[in-house]
């Protein structure tokens, strides 16, 4: 609540197929031993007045301890108690009154400041601030669904080549687009967070998909900006859900098949509604718990727009309670 102290953060990421485990150690750039006196007068980022008049002396006990921190992490290690190997060891200094996990400075302690995972297959470059599921058996299950939902998408061309274009929306490191790859033509991403959309981009190469396209920007502007229209769109939006300019949008490409992952059921239910005012209907729809022992849930649904329908299924806020 003072904004005062050294230790903030202890950050760790483990990938489950590989094995490897990034950690990073979150501190203010305040000294480690300030006395109250200091405490009172300090502002962040001031290292004159944050390390008082023995500077270099504060900025030293600093440096030991993230020796200190390293020295006993890579012990751990060689000792064969941990269960996996390390990557990466950081070291963020983060002077945000914030409470979350920034940085306005990384050094790397010891390996690199990434590490890969491995789902369905493919391989996938992970830093500490990349967006990608933490669980990783569970995501596989996620991931299997969205291809068992989008099936087939057949081909217009005289050779039998993929040829359909696949929208990947709010597309985050690329891990769907880049699953959705060998069965498409061509599958452009669109995410607003560039880091993603770098490490996507990166992810692709690396999997030697040529295929890909990763475009950093809203959903909302960069629709306007593509020029090759979809046969195919899957959805991955926030918590939130989709912007309701961008969902009539979405709406406005008059695709057969949208296939809409949520995180948040509410959510999910209204974007529903105005998809089934123009016409949408929801297919299939299953539950899949990413996030065991809370009370969030991620929802796959398979929305279809054919020409004749027999049957009208109805998804509402009550059944998705059930499924829950």
């Amino acid at each position: 609540m003072r904004h005062e102290g050294y230790l903030r953060h202890l950050l760790v990421r483990k990938a489950a197929r590989t094995r490897e485990i990034l950690v990073a150690l979150g501190t203010t750039s305040q000294s480690p031993w300030r006395t109250q006196g200091d405490a009172e007068s300090a502002r962040p980022g001031d290292s004159d007045t944050v390390f008082g008049e023995d500077g270099e002396d504060c900025r030293e006990a600093g440096r030991q301890l993230t020796e200190g921190f390293l020295e006993k992490l890579l012990d751990l290690e060689s000792s064969g108690s941990l269960e996996g190997r390390f990557a990466g060891i950081l070291h963020i200094v983060n002077d945000s009154q914030a409470d979350v996990v920034r940085s306005d400075r990384t050094d790397i302690l010891y390996g690199q400041d990434y590490f890969y995972e491995e789902i369905l297959g493919l391989r996938f470059k992970v830093s500490v601030f990349s967006f990608f599921q933490t669980n990783t058996h569970s995501a596989e299950v996620l991931y299997e669904t969205v291809r068992s939902y989008i099936g087939e998408l057949g081909s217009g061309s005289p050779d039998g080549a993929p040829d359909k274009v696949v929208y990947d929306l709010y597309s985050g490191t690329g891990t769907i687009a880049q699953l959705m790859a060998v069965a498409a033509g061509r599958v452009i991403g669109v995410e607003i967070v560039e880091e993603a959309v770098l490490a996507a981009r990166k992810n692709a190469e690396m999997n030697g998909l040529r295929n890909c396209e990763f475009i950093a920007g809203d959903v909302l502007k960069v629709l306007d900006e593509i020029a090759e229209r979809p046969d195919l769109i899957i959805l991955d939006p926030p918590r939130d859900g989709v912007h309701q300019t961008a969902l009539r949008k979405i709406i406005a490409y008059g695709v057969e098949r949208i296939v809409y992952i949520s995180c948040k059921p509410t959510s999910l239910v209204r974007d529903l509604q105005v998809f089934r005012e123009h016409g949408y209907q929801v297919e299939r729809a299953v539950a899949v718990d990413q996030f065991p022992w809370t009370g969030n849930i991620e929802v796959v649904a398979l929305l279809v727009r054919p020409h004749a329908r027999h049957h009208d299924t109805i998804i509402s806020s009550s059944s998705l309670k059930g499924i829950m």
